[in-house]
C-alpha cells in the first residue's frame, strides 16, 4: 500500500511538471493543474496517515483534553 501511495505520488509530480508550462496558456490546462496538485495533497495525507498507529489515535480522541487559552500563556506565578 505504501509503495502504491508513494508511485502514485511520483506519478503526479510527473504531471504537474509537463503541465506546469501550459498552465498560463490556457485555462482547461490550468483547472487540470490545479486538480492534480488537489489529489497529489490527497495522496500525500493517505501516506502521512498510513504511518499512524490506529488504536492510538482513537485513543487519543477518546481522553479529554484540557484546551489551552490564550490567556493561560499570559498568567503570572
Amino acid at each position: 500500500m505504501k509503495k502504491e501511495l508513494l508511485k502514485s505520488i511520483k506519478e503526479k509530480e510527473l504531471q504537474l511538471a509537463k503541465l506546469k508550462e501550459h498552465v498560463e496558456k490556457s485555462s482547461v490546462c490550468s483547472e487540470l493543474y490545479n486538480k492534480v496538485v488537489l489529489e497529489k495533497a490527497i495522496l500525500k495525507k493517505e501516506l502521512e496517515n498510513y504511518g499512524k498507529n490506529k488504536f492510538i489515535e482513537n485513543i487519543k480522541n477518546l481522553v479529554p483534553r484540557k484546551k489551552v487559552l490564550i490567556c493561560d500563556y499570559f498568567k503570572t506565578k
